[in-house]
């Protein structure tokens, strides 16, 4: 299970991407929002408000922030939000996939499809795409956090839905299949290890090379999504290389 894995190809992306920017913090209270909405604001019945409070904490927002995020979910005059999905392609045959959190569709689509025809692409219909991407639990820990030998970890782990097992640096990421999410959750909660980031990723089931100045145009357009107030996340199906994180990081 170690080594290199599909994820590979689309972490650059959430770190770099996110950092540069600068609106993580938007993104993090409408999911915060939707969890209450969805779940109640009890972080012990709510998983999924558990996640995003983990995920906040993860990129250093705030406790207050956090607390007044969830406050005001709760109240009667709080924002309602929609989850909505869009799928196109990208110049040379790219696939985009685009999650979003709205209080206006309408509003949405149009910034949506105005991205993609500004940058000779295409929006397609819902569903058109969906294939082309597996749906699974990515997980993202610190090793210090690791109380044992790492291989130790991943066999622990093998009960509980693990598929990939990648560790670099200082970090280590797990993939497990999208129905074990909650399971490899409670495990790592079992086991008192806090991670950085916890969420579902949608993986390319395989990837396109393309040259270093047709990634870096489709990175570009990636962003502009990404830039979009409404757009939580953006999944694709271009091969990132190292050459390519290299131009991205120095441009």
């Amino acid at each position: 299970m170690a080594g290199h894995s599909k994820w590979a190809n689309i972490k650059h992306r959430k770190g770099a991407q996110d950092a540069k920017r600068g609106k993580i913090f938007t993104k993090m209270i409408k999911e915060i929002s939707v969890a209450v909405k969805e779940g109640g604001d009890d972080i012990s019945s709510n998983p999924r408000l558990r996640t995003a409070i983990q995920n906040a904490k993860g990129v250093n927002m705030p406790r207050e922030n956090i607390e007044r995020a969830i406050k005001k979910a709760s109240g009667s005059d709080a924002d309602t939000y929609l989850e909505v999905t869009y799928e196109g392609y990208a110049p040379n045959g790219i696939a985009i996939f685009i999650e979003c959190t709205t209080d206006n569709i309408n509003r949405t689509v149009a910034d949506v499809r105005a991205i993609f025809n500004k940058n000779d692409g295409e929006l397609g219909k819902n569903g058109s795409l969906e294939f082309l991407f597996d749906r699974k639990g990515l997980f993202v820990i610190n090793t210090a956090m690791i109380n044992m030998n790492l291989e130790e970890f991943e066999m622990e782990l093998i009960d509980f839905g693990l598929e990939e097992f990648e560790v670099q640096d200082e970090t280590c990421t797990l993939i497990c299949e999208f129905e074990q999410f909650g399971t490899m959750q409670d495990k790592l909660n079992d086991m008192a290890i806090t991670v950085q980031s916890a969420e579902i990723q949608r993986i390319p089931h395989d990837t396109k090379k393309l040259s270093l100045d047709q990634s870096v145009k489709i990175m570009n357009i990636v962003e502009k999504f990404e830039e979009n107030d409404d757009v939580q996340k953006v999944f694709h199906n271009l091969k990132v290389s190292e050459e390519l994180i290299s131009e991205l990081n120095n441009s």
